[in-house]
């Protein structure tokens, strides 16, 4: 079950191939940050949030200020938290 941008219990998106092969599925969360502006801010957040466990990509779209992380058994809490390390605040 999708709790506030983490996966609780036991609970994770899973895709069954056809030979059978369970696997688990990226997930794909996206964070508005009003003060971005400029290449040093898209990598800033890049740089820290790529360093949370799970993270598999970070894009940061400067012209709508959007940051979307997709990965596995990704924490809202430790996204957002990188990206306060950064110097920013996710709406």
């Amino acid at each position: 079950m999708w709790m506030g941008g983490t996966w609780s219990g036991s609970v994770i998106p899973r895709c069954v191939s056809a030979t059978g092969e369970t696997f688990q599925m990226s997930v794909t969360i996206i964070y508005t940050v009003p003060a971005i502006h400029c290449g040093h801010c898209a990598a800033s957040i890049k740089e820290e949030v790529a360093e949370v466990a799970g993270v598999e990509s970070v894009e940061v779209d400067l012209d709508s200020k959007v940051v979307t992380i997709q990965g596995l058994r990704l924490s809202d809490e430790a996204l957002r938290s990188a990206i306060q390390e950064a110097g920013y605040e996710a709406a």
